[in-house]
């Protein structure tokens, strides 16, 4: 179903490293392939059932994939593209296409054209920088209800006019239509990217939301502790989250770890006792959940600088 004109290249080998041989890839001639005369520079193209092998490259065309029927998914210039049934694909010049792989009932329309037929049809002005970046970053879209409606009718109209070349004004007729089809294409993927943009804002949104629902619960926990909890992984596991995954939340909306926050209520359980009630250094040490007695008192001098009975003689206040 394709026209290959295999590079002047052959498997060459940097130490382990493989060059990939890519072929160059050309629109055929055939059944169900149009074009104006005998001229490549625009090639509208149905029923395009079967895929290349290895990996290819079009050094001149750029290529419209309307895809009719089936699945498709290919590597693109290393990126991993999956199409589907109304899907839109954009294939740039001078990208890499390769390990294709389809379903049984796969099947697409195509119009291919070269640069200058896009300065033939003055779109070229129509296209600024961001859209090229747009394009290349996502060359898929899919079609609403109405965008197919729309895109076929304008292919039908395109192979028509193709086909019906008594007129002299033909070619003009052609690029006049291409360069309409274009327009509509780019309104239809800038949409796309504003809604893509709208999406991700939203689940930005949504996931800062998330988090800040993860981190207002971790706090409601372990001030519920009251200093008896001192594991991350323990309350994690209460909010069904990874302790990873916890650490990763409060350092990146609250610039903390998990373990600072343990440490300032399990200091305030500590030091609430000490200044207020008159429970011996066992009961605090038992009630708090510490090993023993003397972990208790190594805790104590590590993060208050001195031991729970100093501590007490300096600022026991009694109930």
């Amino acid at each position: 179903m394709f026209n290959f004109a295999l590079e002047n290249r052959k498997n060459e080998h940097l130490g382990n490293i493989a060059i990939m041989e890519i072929q160059e890839l050309n629109p055929r001639r055939g059944d169900d392939t149009y074009r104006i005369g005998d001229s490549d520079e625009l090639v509208v193209m149905e029923k395009i059932g079967s895929v290349p092998s290895g990996a290819i490259c079009s050094h001149n065309h750029g290529i419209i994939f309307f895809c009719t029927e089936g699945r498709a998914q290919f590597e693109y210039d290393g990126n991993v593209v999956k199409i589907q049934k109304n899907d839109l694909f954009l294939y740039m010049v001078n990208s890499t296409a390769s390990n294709f792989l389809t379903s049984s009932d796969f099947n697409c329309r195509q119009i291919w054209f070269t640069r200058s037929e896009l300065w033939n049809i003055e779109i070229h002005n129509m296209i600024s920088v961001a859209d090229m970046t747009l394009l290349k970053l996502h060359p898929v879209v899919h079609l609403s209800e109405e965008d197919i409606i729309l895109c076929d009718t304008y292919f039908q109209l395109l192979c028509s006019r193709i086909k019906l070349s008594t007129s002299v004004l033909t070619t003009h007729i052609v690029r006049s239509l291409l360069g309409t089809i274009m327009l509509e294409l780019l309104s239809i993927f800038r949409r796309n990217a504003e809604h893509k943009m709208e999406q991700d804002q939203q689940e930005k949104i949504n996931s800062n939301l998330h988090k800040k629902r993860i981190i207002d619960n971790f706090i409601k926990l372990v001030e519920e502790s009251d200093g008896r909890i001192r594991r991350v992984d323990e309350f994690a596991s209460q909010l069904n989250i990874t302790p990873k995954y916890l650490s990763t939340v409060l350092k990146e909306v609250m610039n903390r770890r998990p373990s600072t926050y343990i440490q300032l209520y399990t200091l305030k359980a500590i030091e609430y006792r000490l200044r207020f009630t008159d429970m011996t250094m066992q009961e605090i040490s038992h009630d708090l959940r510490f090993p023993n007695p003397s972990f208790f008192g190594k805790y104590c001098k590590e993060h208050l600088g001195m031991t729970p009975l100093e501590y007490r003689m300096k600022y026991h206040k009694g109930l």
